[in-house]
């Protein structure tokens, strides 16, 4: 599974960086969301996921630490997707907006003559 994920990691990235070289706003507001989900999947590696786990301590009982899986990446992740929404939005509204005013969407606002 470790390499399932560190394969899917790599993918998401290296697809995300090449998109943001690309000439076009579409292509790099596309690239930076894949890049966000390289790093979801990062932080959500990072927290070993486990399977089978109790998800809650009983009372009473000796609490080992290494039996439960860690809530606060999971948190993270769920508070990364949300802002990568609304900044994603953001960036939609001013690639239109760029297009609108520019005639072009072209990152640096010129179309390549041949």
């Amino acid at each position: 599974m470790e390499i399932i994920m560190a394969l899917a990691i790599g993918v998401l990235t290296g697809s995300g960086v090449w998109l943001l070289l690309r000439p076009r706003t579409f292509q790099l507001v596309i690239g930076l969301a894949l890049l966000s989900y390289a790093v979801n999947l990062f932080i959500l590696a990072m927290g070993r996921l486990r399977v089978g786990a109790p998800p809650i301590l009983t009372k009473g009982a000796a609490v080992d630490p290494a039996a439960y899986t860690d809530p606060l990446p999971q948190a993270l992740v769920l508070t990364a997707i949300v802002i990568s929404f609304a900044t994603t939005a953001l960036m939609l509204v001013v690639l239109l907006a760029s297009r609108g005013l520019t005639n072009t969407d072209h990152v640096d606002g010129e179309e390549d003559q041949p």
